[in-house]
């Protein structure tokens, strides 16, 4: 949660003064390929975690990556999709500030959020026991 709180930090950083002191462009390029590269590793961290935890548990999508379904405390469900809410909205909001810009770079920096939260709950998600196989008679 602290990595999803810091990237999101960083990222708004960026993103914002970028788009508002264009000289700073190149700095929100590279932070939103690090955010992007970075949310396709976790991602993927994530995906491969819940693939081994699928033998034993029901792991929904929904669950894994947006903590529903009672797969998260309320707090961390709230923590860490506010900060990807927040990526959404700075990147939406800065790319659109400055349209056929490379501030459209910002794009690709909530991948970050959606990562890590993914990583969460294939860590520490509740998913319910996955049921046994009947046996064919």
């Amino acid at each position: 949660m602290r990595a999803s709180d810091g990237g999101t930090v960083v990222f708004v950083l960026a993103a914002v003064l970028s788009a508002s002191y264009r000289p700073l462009h190149l700095v929100a390029v590279v932070v939103s390929l690090m955010a992007f590269a970075v949310g396709c590793a976790t991602f993927l961290w994530a995906f491969w975690l819940a693939v081994q935890r699928s033998r034993v548990d029901t792991i929904a999508v929904a669950g894994l990556f947006f903590l529903l379904q009672g797969s998260a405390p309320r707090a961390v469900r709230v923590r860490l999709l506010g900060a990807l809410a927040v990526q959404v909205v700075v990147a939406v909001a800065t790319a659109s500030a400055r349209p056929f810009t490379d501030q459209a770079f910002a794009i690709l920096g909530p991948m970050l959020g959606l990562g890590l939260t993914g990583l969460w709950g294939a860590r520490h998600g509740q998913f319910p026991p996955r049921a046994l196989p009947v046996p064919d008679p």
